[in-house]
């Protein structure tokens, strides 16, 4: 490149010729015009590259990269590796099969740089075959965000996807996603951001639009498919252990996390949050007992709903 980026784009691929392309045009038709996209290709099998080769000949802000065995298979080892090779002074993930509002890096850069904050939180908008309409709106502001709200961050009442957040780099100077989940890798890494203290500003704006298909990691995952499940349990796992850590487990996001360990039906895990909490004894028994008697409450809640009961 001619001169330094200011935002590294980093995303990961696999197999997704037939979406690539279209999420790559909507970064090239981005306002802002000072980024590098690195695209880290997860081991694919199909012809992404030869696909891509006109809009790599004709722009070389684009990078295409073999993900390198130091990293493990899976997008927090390519995200990872584009986290090691990013020259941007702010960082941005964009996934490979939606696409991206053309104002979105301006809007992003003007809200951190505006507010003196270290990233900046925005909205996307889901869809399935037709895509959504653009709109250009002036930045509204929705609220600050801080280590006070990690309850809301964990219980996801703040819905920090990977691909809705832009950062400063520096936030991870001393941080990378856990190359060891599969799926809610976000979720777990983003956590541990805010318990840093970061400060950052969520905007009302829709900057991001997700295209919804079975194949997603989301897809699978409420496919029941062992792997993601299991990286979910873990990644809850590795929240409980870091906001433990920190003190800043409170008693309502102890019943958040414990209780996600009683869906799973997961004693272990329930057993693993408990023993971080440093909970007594009577606490750890209701939390059992709300364990064994699961299965009542989830046909009772079944049932009432079916019966229209409030």
């Amino acid at each position: 490149m001619s001169e330094t980026p200011k935002v590294t784009i980093i995303m990961a691929t696999y197999n997704r010729t037939h979406f690539i392309l279209e999420s790559l045009v909507s970064i090239q038709n981005q306002t802002f015009k000072k980024w590098e996209c690195l695209i880290i290709d997860d081991g694919g099998t199909d012809n992404t590259l030869e696909a891509l080769q006109p809009i790599l000949k004709l722009d070389n802000r684009f990078q295409f990269l073999k993900r390198t065995g130091s990293y493990k298979k899976g997008l927090p080892g390519c995200r990872n590796y584009g986290l090691d090779l990013a020259k941007g002074e702010y960082i941005i993930y964009f996934d490979d099969d939606d696409f991206v509002h053309p104002d979105n890096l301006k809007t992003c850069i003007e809200a951190i740089e505006t507010y003196n904050v270290d990233f900046c939180h925005y909205q996307k908008l889901g869809y399935l075959s037709q895509e959504p309409p653009i709109e250009s709106k002036p930045i509204s502001i929705q609220q600050y965000l801080t280590k006070a709200d990690i309850e809301k961050v964990v219980t996801q009442q703040i819905g920090m996807a990977s691909c809705t957040v832009m950062w400063k780099k520096h936030c991870f100077e001393n941080c990378r996603f856990n190359e060891n989940l599969l799926y809610a890798e976000e979720w777990e890494c983003y956590s541990r951001l805010i318990s840093e203290n970061f400060k950052g500003i969520i905007i009302n704006n829709i900057l991001y639009f997700n295209r919804k298909h079975a194949n997603s990691n989301t897809g699978e995952f409420y496919k029941n498919d062992i792997v993601r499940i299991n990286s979910k349990k873990e990644a809850i796992r590795l929240v409980a252990y870091n906001i433990a850590s920190k003190n800043l487990l409170t008693p309502s996001l102890l019943k958040y996390l414990a209780g996600l360990a009683i869906g799973f039906r997961d004693t272990r895990l329930l057993n693993d949050i408990i023993a971080k909490a440093g909970i007594k004894t009577n606490k750890k028994l209701f939390l059992h007992l709300k364990y064994w008697l699961f299965p009542i409450w989830k046909v009772y809640k079944i049932t009432g709903k079916k019966l229209n009961y409030k």
